[in-house]
């Protein structure tokens, strides 16, 4: 067994701890059992400040694996998150093959190759991120009439009527900032009211926000074909402030003539709602620029004990970019 501490060699994590250790470990190695999956290599091991992953080898092929994950307490929501995707929209997620949503684990599959891997192959490009888009979007709109129950789950909330009181929390809260620092957003504080007003204007349906829905987040089974994980920073908020991430991702690698045509590939399955598509278009650049203060929030969920420094200095910095027009799509 190795183990993969990458650059958290600081990070506390139950990893450590010889019990929870071998129950982790046991617990997968009885469902692997009840699946009739037998172990045919060494297990890997990578820890993170965040989550915990083992990967099983159930072959003698590469994509033959099967991974257990054990989530920071503060995103453990995600093992049950994972099995109710897996019932509600079973065509856009990973299945897991087992949840045990109190201690948050599950043991998953191997879903196919990543994105990140495909497009570093030429085998995609702006277009193949436009298809999937759309397919997250879809998703998006089965799951809106389960908002509610996605927050009884433990998902996180960020929808827009929460944001300003998310947004004091992180101006009052972090210690990083420093007094011209905070007094400085607060005064920004009107235009934060103004976008949250104009967004809930529109009436469009919260839903889950994976918030944070790179080219490594999501996974290419098949041409055409997207199915999206890791939902550890997930919220239930705007729809369309899932956007962020991927026009982010678009335009640094394919150029930022790419974002536009983008956010309508997303935006299509939305206008049945009766909106015009430069509503929506203005919707989805408010949702985006709202976003930041999603990606502020999910840098605190780690295991407890884990120095958080540099998440505060990064959360502050996502709360300072909510007012710059870096975010505006």
């Amino acid at each position: 067994m190795t183990v993969d501490r990458g650059q958290f060699a600081d990070a506390v994590t139950p990893w450590e701890d010889e019990d929870w250790r071998a129950a982790a470990l046991g617990w997968s190695e009885r469902e692997l059992g009840r699946h009739g999956l037998e172990e045919t290599g060494p297990r890997e091991v990578r820890v993170r400040p965040w989550s915990i992953l083992v990967r099983f080898r159930i072959g003698a092929g590469e994509r033959e694996a099967v991974w257990f994950k054990a989530s920071a307490p503060d995103a453990a929501f995600e093992a049950a998150l994972g099995g109710a995707l897996a019932d509600w929209v079973p065509e856009h997620v990973v299945t897991p093959l087992a949840v045990d949503a109190a201690r948050g684990w599950s043991l998953l599959p191997d879903g196919g190759p990543l994105f990140r891997n495909v497009l570093d192959a030429g085998g995609a490009g702006p277009e193949s991120w436009a298809q999937a888009l759309g397919q997250y979007a879809r998703m998006q709109r089965a799951l809106t009439p389960y908002a509610d129950r996605l927050t009884a789950l433990g998902v996180p909330g960020g929808r827009t009527g929460q944001l300003p009181g998310i947004f004091d929390g992180l101006v009052e809260g972090n210690a990083t900032l420093d007094p011209d620092a905070r007094r400085a957003l607060r005064e920004q504080r009107p235009r934060l009211l103004d976008w949250c007003a104009e967004l809930d204007a529109y009436g469009i349906p919260d839903s889950l926000d994976h918030c944070d829905l790179h080219d490594a987040q999501l996974l290419a089974p098949a041409a055409g074909r997207f199915t999206f994980f890791d939902w550890g920073d997930a919220n239930v908020a705007h729809p369309f402030a899932s956007l962020l991430v991927p026009a982010r991702a678009v335009r640094e690698r394919h150029g930022p003539e790419h974002v536009h045509g983008l956010r309508d590939a997303y935006l299509e399955p939305w206008t049945d709602l009766g909106h015009s598509l430069p509503e929506l278009r203005r919707a989805a650049s408010l949702a985006a620029r709202l976003a930041a203060l999603g990606r502020a929030v999910s840098w605190f969920r780690l295991f407890p004990g884990t120095p958080t420094t540099g998440c505060a200095e990064a959360s502050a910095l996502w709360v300072n970019e909510l007012f710059t027009d870096s975010l505006v799509l």
